[in-house]
């Protein structure tokens, strides 16, 4: 997702706040829409040029502080404290290979544990696209992979090593002066280690999945800023060992995308999903999703954000395969005084599981994660910032075991955001 650009007396990285608990960046990042065509770049934003290949490398030093549960362990079970820091050098690129660009991310997340060596981590993110703008037509293809040991959501707390491939490609053809017709496409496979285990579940045998999107899209463009889009589809999940968890979904979504220029940046999409399990005694679901990532920058010194979704994840409990995920997230960040700034964040996701009808139920079962945090900052210059950070989190559930508290408090700096 591009950043705001104000034309406001500061800049909005001024008031850029960041979120420290791995599950919410999970969501915070998952913002991109389904397929979205990327755009060329903006010259005034590339830092650094080498001929025909642009950079913006960046670099933050994150979470330097304490961890107070690193296992998100239950109460009872005396919860394990430790230092910990994560260090982020990460690169967007693009090449101009005639009319067309070649582009990149290139994404290092060295996570570090000064007692438990079991947490620590080396995460890899690549992604590469080729956009091809045409006269009438535009057209991407891309491709990306991730390798990396971080909790996959809210539900499984275990760092378990996985992998995930992805490719991808969408076509636009401007039909008529405003108006764009589409298709776009996606395979995406999810593979965990052979090891990887979560309270005595083998996540491998559960969860390694192939995830494959179609759909057909309309773009109409209100204004130079703003755009109208619809979009159908289908989608299938093909589980490599546990077929039983095989499902097929009919998608369609409406919502507004705006570009980095305008007032409020980001896309708001609301839609249904009719999700349908193959396997006779899972049930369906019919209904709302969302996904709303928008920001606004009131009177140039404040930040306001709302990061909001609903969905169907999978669990990795045989006996409840997958769940309701609804929530909500949202941030403010306030220029105090010159270079210093303070932020504010609070979130709460709701896990609504759904049971296999062989399996003993549990009444309506919900989980709840709720998280709450605040920062100060002081800007060094155009690109560096120095933080401090405290974020606490809490998870609710029916299942002892499954309920935590956790408080995690450090230092952050960043170079290039």
């Amino acid at each position: 997702m591009p950043c705001l650009t104000s034309h406001a007396s500061i800049p909005v990285s001024h008031v850029k706040h960041k979120t420290y608990w791995p599950a919410l960046v999970i969501l915070l990042c998952a913002g991109t829409a389904y397929g979205q065509i990327p755009s060329e770049p903006n010259p005034a934003s590339v830092r650094v040029r080498i001929g025909p290949l642009w950079l913006n490398p960046t670099l933050a030093l994150t979470n330097a502080g304490i961890d107070t549960n690193v296992f998100n362990d239950f109460d009872a079970d005396q919860p394990k404290r430790d230092f910990t820091l994560t260090v982020t050098p990460q690169t967007d690129l693009w090449l101009r290979m005639g009319r067309t660009w070649v582009m990149g991310n290139i994404k290092e997340d060295i996570v570090w544990y000064n007692k438990y060596a079991s947490e620590r981590s080396a995460n890899t993110a690549y992604a590469l696209n080729w956009l091809v703008p045409l006269t009438r037509l535009t057209f991407v293809v891309g491709g990306n992979v991730l390798h990396t040991n971080e909790r996959p959501g809210f539900e499984i707390d275990a760092r378990s090593d996985r992998k995930e491939q992805g490719v991808n490609g969408a076509f636009e053809i401007r039909a008529l002066s405003r108006t764009l017709f589409g298709a776009r496409g996606e395979l995406r496979k999810i593979a965990f280690a052979e090891n990887a285990l979560f309270v005595g579940t083998n996540l491998h045998n559960e969860l390694n999945r192939t995830i494959t999107t179609a759909s057909l899209t309309v773009r109409h463009e209100l204004t130079p800023l703003t755009s109208l889009t619809v979009d159908v589809g289908r989608q299938q999940e093909r589980f490599e060992f546990s077929p039983l968890r095989d499902t097929d979904s009919s998608l369609a979504n409406i919502g507004l995308r705006f570009d980095s220029f305008a007032l409020i940046n980001g896309f708001a999409q609301v839609g249904f999903r009719h999700y349908t399990p193959l396997s006779p005694d899972l049930p369906r679901y019919t209904g709302s999703i969302a996904s709303v990532n928008l920001s606004y920058v009131a009177l140039g010194s404040t930040r306001l954000g709302v990061i909001i979704g609903r969905d169907i994840q999978q669990s990795f409990d045989f006996n409840q395969p997958y769940y309701l995920q609804t929530g909500i997230a949202a941030s403010i960040g306030q220029q105090i005084y010159g270079p210093v700034d303070a932020q504010g964040r609070i979130g709460i996701q709701r896990l609504a599981y759904r049971d296999r009808a062989t399996s003993v139920m549990l009444v309506d079962r919900q989980d709840k994660v709720r998280s709450y945090g605040a920062g100060i900052g002081y800007r060094l210059g155009r690109d560096l910032r120095l933080g401090f950070n405290v974020d606490h989190q809490r998870r609710e559930s029916l299942i002892d075991e499954r309920r935590y508290k956790g408080l995690r408090y450090g230092m952050a700096v960043s170079f290039g955001q």
